[in-house]
């Protein structure tokens, strides 16, 4: 994932709230056993502990060959993106029809190294894990990997330990192109109300706030 200056995150502190106001869902992604083939993805809730990423799939999800042999796998997020038209980003002086269009996003990948869990205490502690990440609030039966209602199923499950070795964080919200822009995208993001529109000028707004003129502050820098 190209990351450019402007595109950073500004600190770990940003990604890492980010990702706590996110859904845990994103695409793993793990290199094929014949590299002739595209990569396998799969789509995937998580729960984060210690480090770690905590996933669970089926035992006939074809991934698991792939993961096994696998040195380093990722998991990407992508989330508060929007279309932006060419002729909201004209550079001043020009005509509109020349603005150059572009895609605002988020995006989160943790490069890891993965871990199969095979064992039954060992699943049912993964999924304790994301029960209490996904379903604070119980309404659960215990997860007993010996006895009923879950203790029958792990069996149909296997269990992913990954433990998190990078991350790639982006905000691409045109922190390098002139404040006024920026605030008119999010003023015209707010008015068209599209999709994940609002999320966008969220972001947008936010950095505009805590960057400022990216330009005068890298030269500061």
């Amino acid at each position: 994932m190209l990351i450019r200056p402007w595109d950073a995150a500004i600190d770990p502190a940003e990604w890492q709230e980010w990702l706590a106001g996110t859904d845990h869902f994103g695409m793993l992604t793990v290199g094929n056993l014949d590299p002739s083939r595209a990569p396998v993805v799969v789509p995937t809730h998580f729960a984060a502990a210690g480090g770690e990423l905590l996933v669970h799939l089926a035992r006939p999800n074809p991934v698991w060959p792939h993961l096994e042999a696998a040195a380093e796998v990722r998991l990407a997020l992508v989330g508060d993106y929007a279309y932006i038209p060419g002729h909201w980003r004209a550079e001043p002086g020009k005509p509109v029809e020349e603005g150059v269009p572009t895609s605002y996003y988020t995006a989160v990948q943790f490069v890891c190294r993965p871990t199969v869990v095979d064992d039954a205490e060992g699943k049912a502690e993964v999924l304790a894990a994301q029960l209490a990440h996904f379903q604070p609030e119980g309404g659960h039966a215990a997860l007993d990997p010996t006895s009923a209602p879950y203790g029958p199923l792990l069996a149909g499950i296997r269990a992913l330990r990954l433990s998190v070795v990078g991350v790639d964080a982006k905000f691409k919200y045109d922190d390098h192109k002139p404040v006024e822009l920026r605030l008119g995208v999010i003023e015209r993001l707010e008015r068209r109300a599209h999709g994940l529109d609002a999320g966008a000028a969220a972001q947008q707004r936010r950095r505009v706030a805590e960057i400022g003129d990216w330009r005068a502050r890298s030269q500061r820098s």
